[in-house]
């Protein structure tokens, strides 16, 4: 069990580091298309597409580094007035619907993927299709699943052991 957290800890950080360098392309690309339309008078085309596909790859890529580090707002102010065996009570039962959820969740968006490359959709300036940007989100979601099932696992223990 200790081996399946440390993976899903690893790749949740190298998901967030590849994240990070996509925050960093889409800075380089707007700064980019502003010089390129201030100096040169010729923006560059679909930048406004390729921002699009880029951020959504990032948001897609990182979440599931945020939910390992706890960076996601919790309501524990009603939980904190509750008995310690309540409260991890509590965290197994709000753990097990977040991964159904998430799970769920990043099958619908594997499977929108896949309708996307049978349609054939494609963005309308630069004819770039959507379905890897979208396969992208799905698979950070599949990730952000490893790490919840990983932290139910940890809330099953402590409540098991009392």
């Amino acid at each position: 069990m200790e081996y399946f957290t440390r993976f899903t800890a690893k790749l949740s950080t190298y998901l967030d580091r590849a994240a990070g360098w996509l925050m960093v392309s889409v800075m380089l690309l707007v700064v980019s298309n502003v010089l390129s339309g201030g100096i040169l008078n010729s923006p560059i085309l679909g930048t406004y597409e390729y921002v699009g596909f880029i951020t959504a790859m990032f948001i897609g890529l990182s979440i599931a580094y945020c939910a390992l580090q706890d960076f996601h707002i919790a309501v524990g102010f009603l939980l904190e007035k509750l008995p310690p065996r309540i409260q991890r009570i509590v965290d197994v039962l709000t753990g097990t619907v977040s991964l159904v959820f998430l799970s769920l969740t990043a099958w619908h968006i594997a499977n929108y993927a896949r309708s996307m490359v049978i349609t054939g959709e494609v963005s309308p300036t630069t004819r770039t299709p959507f379905y890897p940007f979208i396969y992208v989100v799905a698979f950070g979601f599949l990730v952000l699943s490893l790490v919840v099932l990983s932290k139910l696992i940890e809330s099953i223990r402590k409540v098991v052991k009392e």
